[in-house]
């Protein structure tokens, strides 16, 4: 069937479901009690208190002209880049707007610093010139961790080279009103202090300053994306054939309810960077409660063969440059009887109207779910973890115990007490403990590789290399997260959505590590915390899992790599 950019492929049992859904929707009236701002659309526990996204495009139209102005001051003072420092939403949708829409001539380069792992933070300060460098602190909340230790650390640099009454004017903060980094921006005079909307939460938040200043900063036209968000937006009013965004809220909110809750994207790589905000938006916004959508970022599209009847697949095409490679691929798999939604773009600048229809579908599908697709109880306790482990650091000058099931040169096995009886080997070995968690998945499961390493371009593809192996030969969905940043993105949907996940957590020493100013933990140390508070957290919601360990990363990737070649063999 097929409505405007919207169209979709299904088999005459999943369409019939579909057709049913959308027409019970109608007589329930959803759409217009979303504009009603109804929380009963969905569990009716607070949901109306984060419904501002919706008036986005229009009430953010009087915030332009700062983040321009502050734009052209930027340019004309030849800063060279800007460094975004923020989590989540506040950094992901940033990521998204520099790679689709590109940085105009003659503005400064847009760096995302989204890590706690001390040879990114470092890989980014060895490109920088302090001198011509702003760096935008984007939080939410203000009480981010990363965030705050990351500002406290490139604050202090800054504070070393110009001296404490210059630093400042080096920083430029988004946050809600009141927040805590609110007030300490304004003891150490940063240039400029942009604020949130209180009733938008981060990762409905692209349209708002956290995604308009940073846009704004490359010489990106925010009036033009705003007009697109509009637009769509106006589509979004009632419930009929123009509202693609409810239709599309629908199909995959029904389909994940017929079993096909993996939506896998697929897009040529001039839109490839929009999976990874997509991701994040539907696995925060649903995975709770049991219940859930696991999306699918990033897999190299494959045969029609390796994919399990879990899937279906988001083919975004780019109508002004397409990509005939990724259109043969999604009809292949079409032809082998996959559903396949596609979502046709215009142009680049069709970001802000893509924003807000996955936004909006997204509303719709934790209302297909019956899931408050607003709140993250999950990610918060996570946090809780992380904060209770730093600061037994910060008491004893060490992270409690954790030892190893098995150690062999280079690296060891880590595994919780319940994975330890289903994983259990005689006589115990890192190849004999993989064989046997490789071999706990199951038709319906996904594989998920959780890196809290470095992100760049060789564990990128040593990571991609290993979840190919694992999807074409078990035939699973793949996931690859690099921490910290997934635990403000699909972390949510590992620890509270359904048990279907198989993980497994990667760290290693720090070649160099870097001191936190002011605290007597490095970032080092905060990186293991927060992977272990994560393994923590995930072994109390009873997921199978487990950590390996390497001295070295780049040795390491390789022995892992032959280690699951070796057991998929």
């Amino acid at each position: 069937m097929a409505t405007s950019d919207l169209t979709w492929s299904l088999s005459r049992d999943l369409d019939v479901r579909v057709r049913a859904r959308i027409g019970l929707m109608r007589e329930q009236e959803v759409v217009r009690r979303i504009w009603n701002i109804d929380p009963t659309v969905w569990t009716g526990v607070g949901e109306d208190q984060w419904l501002g996204w919706l008036s986005l495009p229009i009430e953010q139209r009087p915030g332009l002209n700062p983040a321009v102005r502050l734009a052209n001051q930027v340019k004309h003072e030849e800063v060279s880049d800007v460094v975004l420092l923020g989590m989540g939403g506040s950094s992901l949708a940033p990521e998204v707007i520099r790679s689709v829409t590109g940085t105009k001539e003659g503005y400064p380069n847009l760096r995302l610093l989204d890590s706690t792992d001390p040879a990114q933070i470092l890989a980014v300060e060895r490109q920088i010139d302090l001198r011509r460098t702003l760096f935008l602190v984007a939080s939410k909340s203000g009480s981010t961790l990363e965030v705050n230790i990351l500002k406290q650390y490139f604050f202090h640099r800054c504070v070393q080279k110009f001296g404490e009454l210059e630093a400042g004017s080096h920083f430029v903060l988004t946050t809600d009103p009141g927040s805590k980094l609110y007030q300490i921006a304004e003891q150490e005079h940063f240039r400029k202090i942009f604020t949130g909307v209180p009733t938008v939460g981060g990762r409905y938040s692209a349209l708002s300053n956290f995604g308009i200043v940073p846009a704004a900063l490359v010489g990106v036209d925010v009036s033009m994306m705003l007009d697109r968000a509009e637009a769509m937006a106006r589509r979004c009013a009632n419930d009929g054939d123009e509202n693609t965004a409810f239709q599309l809220g629908a199909i995959l909110g029904e389909l994940a309810l017929a079993g096909r809750d993996k939506p896998t994207m697929i897009a040529p790589p001039a839109l490839a960077s929009f999976g990874a905000w997509l991701e994040q938006l539907i696995a925060e916004s649903l995975g709770k409660h049991g219940k859930g959508i696991i999306p699918i970022d990033g897999e190299i599209p494959g045969r029609p063969e390796v994919y399990g009847d879990d899937r279906v697949f988001v083919h975004l095409r780019y109508a002004s440059a397409p990509d005939g490679a990724t259109d043969q691929a999604v009809e292949r798999l079409e032809r082998a009887g996959h559903p396949v939604v596609r979502i046709d773009w215009p142009d680049r600048h069709a970001l802000g109207a893509e924003f807000y229809r996955w936004e909006f579908a997204t509303a719709i599908m934790g209302a297909v779910l019956g899931v408050n697709p607003f709140d993250q109880p999950d990610v918060e306790e996570s946090k809780i973890v992380t904060r209770r482990l730093a600061g037994e650091y910060e008491r004893t000058g060490k992270l409690p115990d954790d030892p190893a099931v098995v150690r062999e040169p280079g690296m060891s096995l880590h595994v919780d007490a319940r994975n330890q009886k289903l994983l259990a080997t005689h006589p115990p070995s890192v190849a004999a403990y993989f064989e046997a968690f490789l071999g706990l998945l199951r038709p319906g499961d996904y594989f998920a590789l959780l890196a809290f390493i470095e992100m760049n371009g060789e564990n990128e593809a040593a990571l991609q290399a290993i979840r190919g192996m694992v999807r074409d030969r078990k035939k699973v969905a793949t996931c690859v997260g690099f921490g910290p940043r997934f635990l403000h993105s699909t972390g949510q949907a590992h620890k509270g959505g359904p048990n279907t996940g198989v993980f497994l957590q990667i760290t290693c020493d720090d070649a160099e590590d870097i001191q936190v100013p002011g605290q007597r933990y490095s970032f080092g140390t905060i990186r293991l915390a927060q992977a272990r508070g994560d393994f923590e957290v995930l072994s109390s919601r009873g997921r199978r899992l487990m950590r390996i360990h390497f001295k070295d990363i780049k040795s390491g990737l390789k022995t892992l790599q032959a280690l699951v070649k070796q057991t998929l063999a």
